[in-house]
Formats: C-alpha cells, sequence, structure tokens
C-alpha cells in the first residue's frame, strides 16, 4: 500500500487544523451577534431583526467551498447557480434539528428556495448513537429514489422525544419510507444495508469534523456558520447579506 510523503502529509494535517480553528473562530463571532440580535428581538418583538453585515472573511469564503452545487445530488434542493447556498449538518435525532427542521427550514423554502434564491445542502451529521446513524443510512436510501426529502419531513414529523429507545429499527424505518412514498422497499432496505450507505454518512460526518462542527444543527451560510435553531429572523439576516455580497462580487 503506497503512503504519501511525510512532509506531505504533515502539510494537509495542517491545513485541516488551521480550517478548523478558522470555522471555530468564525461561529464564536457568530453566536455573539446572533446573541445580541436575539436579545434586541426579544426586548422589541414588532421590529425587525437588523440586517447582518456583509463582510469579506477569509474563513467564511473557505468554508463556501464546501458547497457541492451538485445537479444530481439528491440531498439538496434548490438551484444549483443559486447565490446563497446552506449546508446544513443535522441528526434526525436531534431535538433541535427536528425544530428547525418543521417550523423554520419550510419558511425558508417559500421564501429564498422557491424563488432562486437558496439552495439547500444537507449533510448527514449522525453523532447522537446508532439510531441517527440507522436514520441517516435511512435518508441516504430515500435518497436514491428521489425521495429523500419527503423521508425527511415523515422522519421528523415521527421521530421519538428521546434518543435511542429502540424505536427506529430497520422495519420502523422502511414502514416510514413507504409512507413518505418511496416506491421500492426491497431496494431501500437493500440500499439503507449497503456499504455504499455507511460509507456516504461517514463522509459527511468527516466533512463536518474536519471544520470544528461539535453540535446540531450547523449551517454555513456562503461559508458563514450559524449554529443551532436560530429564529427565522436571524437566518433571513444572513441570507440577505449572503446574497448581497454575491450581487456585489458580480
Amino acid at each position: 500500500m503506497s503512503r504519501m510523503p511525510k512532509s506531505r502529509a504533515q502539510k494537509k494535517s495542517a491545513d485541516r487544523k488551521a480550517l478548523a480553528g478558522l470555522a471555530i473562530l468564525a461561529a464564536i463571532g457568530l453566536l455573539v451577534i446572533a446573541g445580541i440580535q436575539m436579545l434586541g428581538h426579544d426586548k422589541k418583538s414588532d421590529q425587525k431583526a437588523a440586517p447582518a453585515a456583509v463582510e469579506t472573511n477569509p474563513a467564511y469564503e473557505r468554508l463556501a467551498k464546501l458547497a457541492r452545487r451538485d445537479a444530481n445530488d439528491p440531498m439538496a434542493q434548490g438551484r444549483t447557480d443559486a447565490p446563497v447556498v446552506m449546508v446544513e449538518y443535522s441528526d434526525f435525532q436531534c431535538p433541535y434539528c427536528r425544530l428547525f427542521g418543521k417550523t423554520i427550514e419550510p419558511d425558508l423554502v417559500r421564501r429564498y428556495v422557491d424563488a432562486g434564491v437558496l439552495r439547500i445542502e444537507w449533510r448527514n451529521f449522525a453523532i447522537f448513537g446508532p439510531e441517527s446513524v440507522e436514520s441517516a443510512r435511512a435518508s441516504w436510501a430515500a435518497g436514491r429514489q428521489g425521495k429523500f426529502w419527503e423521508f425527511h419531513k415523515t422522519l421528523m414529523e415521527n421521530a421519538p422525544e428521546k434518543k435511542n429507545t429502540g424505536a427506529l429499527t430497520p422495519d420502523r424505518l422502511a414502514d416510514l419510507a413507504a409512507l413518505a412514498g418511496v416506491p421500492d422497499i426491497a431496494k431501500f432496505r437493500a440500499d439503507e444495508a449497503s456499504p455504499a450507505s455507511q460509507q456516504a454518512v461517514q463522509a459527511d460526518l468527516d466533512e463536518g469534523y474536519n471544520i470544528g462542527v461539535s453540535s446540531t444543527p450547523a449551517f454555513l451560510i456562503n461559508g458563514r456558520p450559524v449554529l443551532g435553531a436560530q429564529p427565522l429572523e436571524q437566518f433571513s439576516a444572513v441570507i440577505d447579506a449572503a446574497r448581497a455580497a454575491a450581487e456585489n462580487a458580480k
């Protein structure tokens, strides 16, 4: 088995650590901004969130390159040439991921995805145990038949409140897949159990860990980190700012 020369391996490791460090610093800064905005929103609920500043940040520019913009990606929705891409690292067992998926994401789809402004790319960041991994592999299998988002919605609506209760068995996930409209359940089961599903879920997990993601949900909006199920107004502020920056860069 061939090995990478030591100097190149060390450089690759150093680059990965530097990127993770930049991502963490950027995320901390964003949390401070988001916290200030949320406090202001709580005090004056009748006012809109202040627009996020349009800024250039080397960390954001590097993180933005993680957007795949693959027209054949079944776990993405929105135009591949949309000015804004939101990469979403999420776990089906995470209660805040479910909160975002059920109450915030649908509004973002109606407001931005349908208008051609936003593309959403899902990453399975399965960190809460075996049923997180099984759910992630099942979602990938549903995507193989063009039903990822339908399965996503169905699972979000039917996932147990507590993690790893033994409820999300392969049989239960197959039932949910059928409910979501996945046409070939035998193929779904085979795809879910395949090495390819394991590799795909692991690749998403590795991507998240390599940039410093440690909790869910976590988002990159044109490379700018947003952590947690923030209010709709906060997402809108960041998306609007990213859109303005993209238009100004033309």
